[in-house]
């Protein structure tokens, strides 16, 4: 059979991946939960594991031939333990919502209650939200932030766990700007003898950075994704302790998957490699210096951040002053080549598809090597833009000057266009 490129077996597909790499050169991308994988992890990704079945896990297959995708999977198993100081690792989850699914099935059953942070204070739709399967197939209360500090209230949290005695207690957040204390979570789950899940998608670079708490060898369970701050390949990964490991691998396979995504499996292993070593480390420094110093910024031009600043990769800005909502902000932004996205704020008295704030993030801009001064430069970019929302002129002007800055920040060299 004769070998074909994707340009010429299908130059529409061909033409819109060319497209989006041309938006990822050319923009700001500043979406706190995406980021740019490396050459390396990109390049795992589009290798022929992805032809091979492999149900079960390494050793232990339902298909012959595994010998090789064994190697990576174990590999990506080894590498998560070490970086997280873990017990026991499955890697197959295709998605961080599925490894949460697989956590709440390993112990829970249809109908239990679970408790997880208010979607609308800075939660994820995974921790119980009715729109998702957390919240259809389980039973689920929220806590969220105090209206005074707009951080994790803890006094709350006691409370509702000791009226409700939740079966699971779930920390973590896909908005929440703060360090999360997963000490004070284990000390409420254990007075209510709830398991306790943290969910660290967002942060789990800044964890191997030592940058935030690990919640490793206190929580029964960790899930994480492995893109956002890690920089791997879009998936998913559980960790837990030795006591749950056959459940939660029974919970993946046979119970929510059948054969893993052996090429995307690759790529983890990559990723967990990259982040072992000291420049990524140096990286997640950044990531988090950046972010102070765009809150600042954004601070210092009048912009109210939600709990008044972040200690991690990402803020929560507040437009209700500046009397736009965040999707006209969105919007005007995303004409000027600044990408966010609208994102509720507590109390937010909006709905989602308006809401009165944006999530701003620094991990994408961080791996194209911006720092400091480029970060000032930004929270200029976006004042103009959100103070002059309907003047062309400005937003074309501020689209100009984006434009020049992602030129001398080049990303993807190696990905240019066929001529």
């Amino acid at each position: 059979m004769e070998e074909k490129s994707l340009r010429e077996v299908d130059p529409e597909v061909f033409e819109a991946i060319s497209k989006e790499i041309k938006r990822e050169k050319e923009n700001l991308l500043m979406i706190a939960s995406e980021n740019y994988a490396s050459r390396a992890v990109i390049e795992a990704h589009a290798n022929v594991m992805t032809n091979k079945y492999a149900e079960g896990y390494p050793g232990e297959r339902y298909y012959g031939g595994c010998e090789y995708v064994d190697i990576v999977e174990n590999l990506a198993i080894e590498r998560a333990k070490k970086l997280f100081n873990a017990e026991h690792v499955n890697v197959q989850p295709h998605s961080g919502s599925q490894a949460n699914m697989a956590v709440y099935f390993s112990v829970l059953k249809p109908g239990n209650l679970i408790m997880g942070m208010d979607l609308a204070h800075g939660g994820h739709l995974s921790h119980g939200s009715k729109v998702s399967f957390s919240g259809s197939i389980f039973n689920a209360i929220f806590y969220g932030v105090s209206p005074d500090t707009e951080r994790i209230d803890f006094d709350q949290v006691r409370s509702l766990a000791k009226e409700y005695k939740p079966k699971m207690i779930v920390a973590g957040a896909s908005a929440y700007p703060r360090v999360i204390d997963f000490s004070k979570f284990k000390e409420i789950a254990e007075e209510v003898n709830a398991f306790f899940m943290a969910d660290i998608a967002h942060i789990a670079g800044l964890i191997v950075a030592d940058l935030h708490p690990s919640p490793v060898g206190i929580a029964e369970f960790v899930t994480s994704t492995t893109h956002k701050t890690l920089r791997g390949p879009r998936g998913g990964f559980i960790i837990t302790k030795k006591e749950y490991a056959k459940k939660v691998d029974k919970a993946i396979f046979p119970g929510i998957q059948g054969g893993p995504l052996m090429h995307i499996i690759a790529a983890k292993a990559v990723a967990f490699k990259e982040a072992m070593s000291p420049e990524f480390k140096e990286y997640q420094k950044q990531v988090v210096l950046n972010a102070k110093v765009l809150a600042e910024e954004l601070m210092r031009y009048g912009f109210r951040l939600v709990s008044g600043g972040t200690d991690n990769h990402l803020m929560l800005v507040d437009l209700t002053n500046k009397g736009i909502t965040g999707k006209q902000a969105e919007e005007a932004l995303s004409n000027a080549g600044i990408i966010v996205n609208k994102n509720s704020i507590p109390f937010d008295k909006r709905g989602p598809k308006i809401t009165s704030g944006i999530r701003i993030g620094t991990p994408a801009l961080t791996t194209r090597g911006l720092k400091e001064d480029e970060m000032r430069l930004i929270a200029r970019f976006i004042k103009d833009v959100l103070e002059n929302i309907d003047s062309d002129k400005v937003i074309e002007k501020v689209r100009s000057e984006v434009r020049e800055l992602c030129k001398n920040f080049p990303i993807y060299t190696f990905l240019e266009k066929e001529e």
